[in-house]
């Protein structure tokens, strides 16, 4: 907790330090703006004015002051208090990242207004009353100037913010996971975004000197009894163009750093989603080309990695069906097969690519719950009693409760159906749930078609396997009974066309 305290403390003092640092800077522009640049007021308008300043000047700190403590207070209990859940941990993270944006409103807002309309009201007061001889719009121009400022002000603090922000939010990662073993995230939230950040920070540098040079220009240089249209129709000009160049200049920066941003995203998009084929084009000439090959350096590298998992879990499929078959020499390559005749069917019957491997791997499966059942029993050459009949028929629900238990679970959901219901009958007559038609999963309804010819083409110890082309008759027979009729004519089409090739 001694460290925790620290770091609060060490990010308190610092942001209060660029506060105040900033602050002094900015009251002490603009106040040098407008007295020492009029040069040829009284001395007891200077007093006046210098009053009017110290007094806005509580007005503001007063105001600000509260703001901030309001503003820091969640942070502050995070650091001072035990945190009840993980729910308030994480509203304390959130309201941790927008404390730079919070910084910019508290300057734009009580920081500014705090000071500027007591001193503006006060200045025209003393204007009307003959204390002050300073024509009336200088005031508005020194209100401009409060404006130009405090938009400056704000725009440093944010950054420095920003900066000292990080090891707050590192500590309170850290305290999340001691106290609750979760990670604080935003979860891809964007609460500022870079293109909003940099044209305002590009806008502000390129048109906030040239403002206040002109204000200076019309404090300093100008009388107040000659006729001032002649320079504003010069400086006006002035000011267009470069105000002008300010917005389209910081346009063009944010364009040119937003753009390379946005492709990679595009590309992040589509590795999150899997897809793993498209790298990021190599389209920039500064240092986004050397992050572009970073990655899509990471990216070959996930490919392989994606490779060899495929690798692994296609190994990992085979490998349970093998083990399977091997119980029994006569069903040895049975899981295969119907793997490949499933496949085939699917293929006919339109499924995506996608759609078509997890049918192939649901059929090396379908029979894995009989690894649950005694030899005696799986293996016997001989009739089966009727309890025996039933502990055969129990390999369906026992192969989807043994796929049940390998983790990832949602990497396997899409095999449960067809491993389960590959005994349903199209007339309702099946097992284990008596599934009627469409009720049926796709997969069970194929795997059933390809189980079937396997199982009649296939020598057992009590018969001799049948010929593919009494197979074939046998499901045209089963059509819309014991098979589903559409995937049993596709298959029966298939085996006629290449029959006659």
């Amino acid at each position: 907790m001694s460290i925790s305290l620290s770091v609060y403390k060490t990010f308190y003092s610092r942001l209060l330090l660029n506060y105040i640092a900033g602050s002094l800077a900015a009251v002490i522009s603009i106040g040098s703006l407008i007295i020492f640049t009029l040069k040829d007021i009284p001395r007891d308008e200077y007093v006046w004015m210098l009053a009017v300043m110290l007094f806005s000047i509580v007005v503001m700190l007063v105001l600000e002051w509260a703001v901030f403590s309001r503003q820091i207070k969640p942070i502050r209990l995070a650091f001072h208090e035990a945190v009840g859940s993980f729910a308030d941990m994480q509203t304390m993270y959130l309201r941790a990242h927008r404390l730079p944006a919070l910084t910019v409103k508290r300057i734009l807002g009580p920081h500014l207004f705090g000071l500027a309309v007591p001193a503006v009201s006060l200045t025209l007061w003393l204007v009307s009353t003959g204390l002050l001889t300073i024509p009336a719009y200088y005031v508005f121009l020194a209100l401009l100037g409060c404006v130009l400022l405090a938009s400056m002000h704000a725009l440093i603090v944010f950054y420095l913010t920003s900066h000292l922000i990080r090891p707050v939010l590192e500590e309170l990662q850290l305290r999340s996971l001691r106290l609750f073993g979760k990670e604080l995230t935003l979860g891809g939230r964007v609460l500022i975004s870079i293109k909003r950040k940099l044209r305002w920070s590009f806008f502000l540098m390129g048109a906030s000197p040239l403002l206040l040079y002109n204000l200076a220009v019309q404090f300093r240089l100008v009388d107040w009894n000659i006729d001032h249209s002649a320079y504003w129709k010069w400086a006006g000009i002035v000011l267009l163009i470069g105000l002008g160049f300010s917005f389209f200049g910081s346009r063009l920066l944010t364009r040119e750093l937003e753009t390379p941003i946005q492709h990679l995203y595009e590309r992040m998009a589509e590795v999150k989603v899997g897809y793993l084929q498209t790298e990021a084009s190599d389209l920039f000439s500064d240092e986004f080309s050397r992050l572009v090959s970073g990655f899509n350096h990471m990216l070959r590298g996930v490919r392989i990695q994606a490779a060899r998992n495929d690798q692994l879990v296609e190994s990992y499929f085979a490998t349970l069906a093998a083990a399977l078959d091997a119980r029994d020499p006569y069903t040895a390559g049975h899981s295969l097969r119907v793997a490949e005749y499933a496949v085939q069917i699917g293929t006919l019957a339109g499924l995506s690519k996608h759609v078509v491997d997890q049918l192939r791997k649901a059929a090396l499966l379908h029979d894995i719950g009989k690894i649950g059942i005694p030899d005696a029993v799986l293996l016997k050459e001989g009739q089966l009693s009727e309890e025996e009949w039933e502990q055969i028929k129990a390999h369906p629900v026992l192969g989807e409760a043994i796929l049940r238990q390998i983790e990832p679970a949602d990497e396997m959901a899409a095999f449960l159906p067809g491993v389960r219901s590959h005994h349903e009958r199209y007339d309702g007559r099946g097992y284990p749930d008596g599934l009627k038609g469409e009720e049926i999963p796709l997969f069970g309804r194929i795997i059933a078609v390809a189980d079937a010819f396997d199982a009649m083409t296939s020598d057992r110890p009590y018969r001799k396997g049948m010929d593919a082309g009494t197979a074939i008759t046998i499901l045209e027979e089963g059509k819309g009974t014991q098979w589903d009729p559409y995937f049993v004519g596709l298959f029966v089409e298939a085996y006629y066309e290449r029959q006659s090739s």
